[in-house]
């Protein structure tokens, strides 16, 4: 794992959330970057899924240095080229691409492709990837699927995503193989569009107080764990 990655990762390790955006006026970018911000959550997965998407993520990493910043449905090489040039902090894709996943691995670019069943997670495993997206997750299965994959892929983690809830994603970040939800919830783009900013940062500041709560209990049983190695090998 480059150092990219790494810090990437402990980003999401951190807060636990990744909205997933989508943005028709780039214009309202810099003011949904401030809302999320406002709220506690300094990350931002801007779906190309509109033609803005673009111009809007390259808006929110010159005038919001401070935000992880990144893409999702990257489809191929080009526009995973085209996100790295507008400053994109992670690539989030649907599927597993292996050409984009090398492209972002060359570009030290943290990099979470999708995939839904064990033979992609498998492929995945051989890119030397270990954090994952798990989309679309209600189809395939929810939260007793991802227990079924902790037995087979017990160093494998994953970012579910596609169908999670405000209703929901405690209960999959409760699961010791999840690292972070993606999810629509905290600023739906009709909320965007609307320019209901104040909402948005309402939503977030709800979530991400809920999430530290599920955070903190498996940050201290990681750090007993720790302590109980340390003293093992002292004795």
């Amino acid at each position: 794992m480059n150092v990219q990655q790494s810090m990437m990762t402990e980003a999401l390790r951190r807060w636990r959330i990744i909205p997933v955006i989508v943005i028709e006026e780039p214009k309202n970018a810099v003011p949904l970057a401030a809302a999320l911000l406002a709220g506690g959550l300094p990350i931002a997965e801007i779906t190309l899924r509109t033609p803005g998407a673009i111009d809007a993520l390259r808006r929110i990493t010159q005038e919001q240095p401070e935000m992880f910043a990144g893409v999702g449905t990257v489809l191929n090489v080009r526009q995973a080229e085209q996100a790295r040039k507008a400053g994109a902090h992670f690539v989030i894709s649907p599927g597993l691409n292996r050409a984009v996943v090398d492209y972002c691995l060359e570009h030290d670019i943290p990099v979470y492709p999708g995939v839904a069943t064990a033979s992609e997670i498998e492929a995945a495993i051989e890119t030397g990837l270990s954090l994952l997206k798990l989309w679309p997750i209600e189809t395939l299965g929810g939260i007793p699927y991802l227990q079924l994959l902790s037995g087979p892929f017990g160093g494998v983690e994953f970012n579910p995503s596609g169908g999670v809830t405000a209703a929901s994603f405690e209960s999959y970040l409760a699961l010791k193989n999840v690292v972070a939800c993606g999810g629509s919830w905290v600023a739906p783009a009709d909320w965007i569009a609307s320019k209901q900013f104040e909402r948005i940062s309402a939503a977030v500041r709800d979530t991400v107080t809920r999430a530290a709560r599920l955070t903190a209990p498996k940050k201290r049983q990681a750090e007993g764990a720790s302590a109980i190695r340390a003293a093992t090998v002292a004795r």
